[in-house]
């Protein structure tokens, strides 16, 4: 019996699937999973808002290469994504949603739990806050038990400096009743490392908490996990409260 060489079929007749899985970012995600896309794919699939609107793949890649990452994309106020040539305010909108979600996601499971260590905080707000583009100075108010009653921004400052006095700090704890609170403030050169001024603060705190009876936990410093560093430094763990 003999049998005749058989060619591989054309590329015409491989199944759609097959093609779409090598093509299409939509039904790679289905077939092989989030892992498989590149982040300029995964944001491809947030900006698609339908066929009205093409050159999404080419938009995100614009903005990746504009903003350098997507650390650096998700700090961009929803004004200034919605200029982005390309991107528009529908566009921008679901972006900005897509990064707001992903935040609120990464807190998500801290708010049931103690809060007691630097490492809690920085599960509680690590992610929203390094991405700011300013220093963000807030309270995380605690009950009895040390879970989460609430957090409050006490004061927004400048690229490296956040100005707020003792009392201003101490307000929302009062106003909620708050058995302790942790002061926390972001670095966004992503160096946590405390400023003189930061030490100078902490031990201002210390005192007015002691004459108030209030519980100051700790205050922490968060930054970047950049080159491997530990991304936030924790005035109680050093020593120094």
């Amino acid at each position: 019996m003999k049998f005749s060489a058989v060619a591989d079929p054309p590329s015409d007749f491989l199944p759609t699937n097959v093609e779409n899985a090598r093509e299409c970012p939509r039904e790679r995600l289905a077939s092989l999973g989030s892992a498989a896309l590149t982040e300029g794919e995964l944001l491809s699939l947030v900006l698609r808002t339908g066929s009205s609107l093409p050159g999404a793949t080419e938009i995100s890649q614009k903005l990746l290469a504009r903003y350098g990452s997507l650390c650096g994309l998700s700090r961009c106020s929803l004004e200034e994504l919605s200029r982005f040539k390309g991107v528009g305010p529908t566009r921008a909108a679901r972006l900005f949603a897509a990064f707001g979600l992903a935040r609120r996601l990464s807190a998500e499971s801290i708010r049931r739990e103690r809060i007691d260590s630097p490492e809690r905080v920085f599960q509680l707000l690590g992610v929203e806050m390094r991405l700011l583009r300013q220093e963000s100075l807030r309270v995380i108010l605690l009950d009895t038990r040390y879970q989460l009653m609430r957090v409050e921004e006490v004061s927004r400052g400048t690229i490296n400096e956040s100005i707020a006095h003792p009392r201003d700090i101490f307000a929302p704890v009062f106003s909620a009743a708050a058995y302790a609170f942790v002061l926390v403030h972001n670095h966004p050169s992503g160096d946590p490392a405390p400023s003189e001024a930061d030490r100078l603060l902490t031990q201002q705190l210390v005192k007015a908490a002691k004459l108030l009876q209030v519980q100051l936990s700790d205050h922490v410093i968060l930054g970047s996990p950049d080159n491997g560093r530990t991304p936030w430094f924790s005035f109680k763990q050093t020593g120094l409260l």
